[in-house]
């Protein structure tokens, strides 16, 4: 029998079921709603209602949008012969916050992960060639994640675009800033010096 109100236990386990929050950061969460109500339980109640009303995914690119294209694709400053394809909206987010690319994206909804379900038919691809043709894109850039799955998935892409007359690059991978050779994996090493620049 729990010690707490129902709804305060009701709080707590959805808190709990968000990725990097155990129980006892969940506790913590439901509490501080619990001693500022109004400002922080009605603001996180509007925002998750907010979600579901307003939020879309862009008809072009597949990126989150309040309306049917996203403010990236709307922006007609930015290069539209350039095309990042990257896994999720947070992608978009992580490679904005760079301030270096200033083309348009495409987001594939996942990876390729056959142990998970998930095939090419259940990503944003098909478009792909559409949007290559339409859109008239000259650069295609393989932003995928460096795991299996991100490996796999731009293998499949490339592949897939073999026969359309655009220019397919990846992300570069090697060692991070700020990081020592000693501690780095083989693999990344291996990719660090495959893909050495000019000094």
């Amino acid at each position: 029998m729990s010690l707490l109100p129902a709804v305060v236990s009701d709080l707590i386990d959805q808190f709990a079921k968000l990725p990097g929050v155990g129980p006892r950061s969940a506790e913590r969460l439901t509490f501080f709603v619990l001693r500022n109500p109004e400002a922080t339980a009605t603001g996180l109640g509007n925002a998750l209602l907010n979600l579901e009303g307003k939020l879309m995914y862009c008809e072009q690119c597949h990126n989150l949008a309040e309306d049917a294209i996203c403010t990236v694709c709307a922006n007609h400053k930015r290069d539209r012969t350039l095309l990042a394809i990257v896994e999720e909206p947070l992608d978009v987010v992580a490679v904005e916050n760079t301030g270096h690319y200033r083309g348009l994206y495409h987001v594939l909804g996942g990876a390729i992960s056959p142990l998970d379900g998930i095939g090419p038919d259940k990503l944003n691809i098909k478009d792909l060639v559409v949007r290559i043709e339409k859109e008239g894109i000259k650069e295609i850039i393989l932003a995928t994640n460096p795991s299996t799955e991100g490996e796999a998935t731009a293998m499949y892409i490339k592949r897939f675009l073999a026969g359309t007359p655009v220019d397919v690059s990846r992300l570069a991978r090697g060692l991070p800033v700020g990081g020592d050779l000693e501690y780095a994996d083989q693999v990344t090493l291996g990719r660090a010096l495959t893909g050495r620049q000019a000094f």
